[in-house]
């Protein structure tokens, strides 16, 4: 389940901390395995409590807790809008809404080609940008009007090659 490549990624993350602090490492494991599988599986939470000492239900309590972990598969492109009140006066609302016609899904969904997921998000801390949202955990895009989601969405399809995770 964890690879060799996986585990020296999280030794590099757990010797940023002293021995009997290594749990402090959890969540640069999670985001690791999350960028290597595209989620974080029971089993893969269950690997990361082995390597850092600490309880399963510790780690499970972390990726449950914050919203940027997948807790099962998503698209190659996961599209977090933002809904909160500041996006939401400038169209937040609608930007999901836009983008639940045009893939023909709903929030929390994922398209049948598996190319896109779609959910809403609490602020992203960009408020004067509104109405804004993330690309796959990483990118951010700002302004997002119907053609500005357009000219996104058909991008990431026509640049997909399948294997998208750190757009």
């Amino acid at each position: 389940m964890i690879s060799d490549s996986t585990r020296a990624r999280f030794e590099r993350e757990i010797a940023k901390y002293p021995y009997e602090l290594r749990q402090s490492a959890v969540m640069a494991c999670l985001s690791i395995v999350q960028q290597e599988q595209g989620h974080v599986s029971q089993e893969s939470e269950a690997a990361i409590a082995e390597i850092l000492g600490m309880p399963e239900i510790a780690v499970r309590e972390v990726t449950t807790f914050y919203n940027m972990y997948n807790q099962q598969p998503v698209g190659r492109f996961k599209l977090n809008v933002c809904t909160n009140l500041p996006c939401q006066l400038r169209d937040g609302q609608k930007a999901l809404h836009y983008l639940e016609k045009k893939l023909g899904i709903t929030m929390g969904e994922t398209t049948a080609d598996g190319c896109f997921t779609l959910q809403q998000s609490e602020c992203l801390g960009a408020c004067a940008d509104a109405p804004v949202m993330l690309v796959n955990d990483r990118t951010m895009c700002s302004f997002m009007s119907d053609e500005k989601l357009d000219q996104l969405v058909d991008g990431l399809r026509a640049a997909d090659d399948g294997s998208a995770r750190g757009v």
